[in-house]
């Protein structure tokens, strides 16, 4: 991986340092029509970019080479911070909206933090994979909640949970014990969903999804909560 990764690094930085370049019309003026060709190329390129900055990180991963950060911060808040800044499927009018609630019994009790402990950047980066996933798979018009919860007696957990809110209660029930199944491997959203669900393990945590034919345009994860 670390080989493959090296090998295809170089020549995508060579080809998109060049795209800058005529896209700035260093090497002379451009029509309309090669100004958006090259920059289609250069989207393009940032993807490819993109996918092998993801095989790096997931060899790392695998590699057990990661050193992660420790910050205690409010998890609440940040899926909240990630939902505003997601503007995925608002061409195909499906919207994400986030939450933090603690269910108790049949009502929500609203609480102020739920605080974890971990590197935050990259279970930010592993939570907008499962919101980008999710809002992906939707294929219909509509609206997906994206909840933070407690869960737990003895051991207590964060949990997110996204999908429908109906499929959110039953994601959330199943936080205890959550499901080993969760289908990563998911064409055009390059290795995001396999590093999402390694960085959440690492931490302690679990990723899963909902059962049926429904459940590709779900996700949850959970996190142990930090200690008062």
């Amino acid at each position: 991986m670390s080989l493959a990764v090296h090998e295809l690094r170089t020549p995508v930085t060579v080809v998109a340092g060049y795209l800058r370049m005529l896209l700035r019309e260093q090497a002379g003026p451009l029509s309309d029509k090669q100004k958006k060709m090259l920059e289609e190329a250069d989207r393009s390129c940032g993807r490819l970019g993109a996918l092998v900055a993801e095989m790096s990180e997931f060899g790392k991963l695998e590699g057990g080479e990661v050193a992660f950060a420790r910050q205690d911060f409010d998890l609440g808040a940040l899926i909240v911070e990630l939902a505003s800044e997601l503007h995925d499927g608002e061409d195909r009018g499906v919207q994400l909206d986030a939450c933090v609630a603690k269910p108790v019994g049949m009502t929500e009790v609203a609480i102020t933090e739920i605080r974890v402990t971990g590197d935050r950047a990259r279970i930010a980066a592993a939570v907008k994979a499962l919101m980008q996933s999710a809002v992906r798979e939707r294929v219909e018009p509509g609206r997906l909640s994206a909840r933070c919860s407690v869960a737990g007696d003895r051991q207590r957990w964060a949990v997110l949970a996204i999908g429908d809110d109906s499929v959110v209660q039953e994601l959330e029930r199943e936080a205890l014990d959550p499901p080993v199944s969760f289908d990563e491997w998911r064409g055009g959203l390059g290795l995001a969903l396999p590093v999402a669900r390694r960085v959440i393990e690492k931490h302690g945590g679990a990723v899963w999804s909902a059962a049926g034919a429904n459940g590709r345009a779900t996700a949850a994860l959970r996190l142990p909560l930090t200690a008062a």
